[in-house]
């Protein structure tokens, strides 16, 4: 008898092993490690899309500083060129007068007057030709207005103080007399 429960505790286990295998095989990993592959790439998808965005916004972070920074030095640029613009006005009007015994300084202010023009076109400061166009209000500020049937009418007929562009930015408009016809 001992001999038959023997036998029947290891049948019992075999049949509980096969049992076993089998709750085994109905609890397949694979659908977990399916959704959990889901996830995984959900969270992927999630960094990835994340990074790209911080990207973008760092690269117009840094355009913006760029402008910023652009803008900024271009406006020093003006306000400078403005203060010195009334320089090269003095500087032409001293060039204008013919005294006697002063031609040696006459040359001296040339000289200066010349390096100041040359600084301003290296500085892509360039003049704006009034005397004999139409008069343009983006570009001329008329002071005085003069009848003159020889004249269309609208045409700039003299230049008080030279007008100036840096690039395509309006420095400062020429002060101009126009024509009436």
């Amino acid at each position: 008898m001992a001999e038959q429960s023997k036998r029947k505790t290891k049948e019992d286990i075999e049949r509980m092993d096969d049992e076993g295998a089998a709750q085994a095989e109905s609890t397949d990993p694979a659908p977990a490690l399916a959704d959990e592959i889901v996830e995984l790439r959900k969270e992927r998808d999630g960094l990835q899309d994340r990074l790209l965005r911080q990207a973008a916004e760092f690269d117009n972070y840094r355009k913006r500083i760029d402008r910023e920074r652009r803008d900024g030095s271009q406006y020093a640029a003006t306000e400078f060129l403005l203060e010195l613009l009334p320089i090269v006005d003095d500087f032409e009007r001293a060039l204008r007068i013919d005294a006697a015994g002063a031609e040696s300084y006459r040359q001296g202010l040339e000289i200066i007057h010349r390096a100041l023009m040359e600084m301003l076109r290296k500085r892509g400061v360039t003049q704006i030709e009034a005397v004999g166009t139409t008069f343009d209000p983006q570009l001329h500020q008329a002071i005085a207005y003069e009848e003159d049937p020889e004249r269309r009418d609208g045409e700039v007929t003299e230049e008080f103080a030279r007008g100036y562009r840096l690039g395509d930015k309006l420095l400062r408009p020429a002060m101009v007399k126009v024509a009436k016809a």
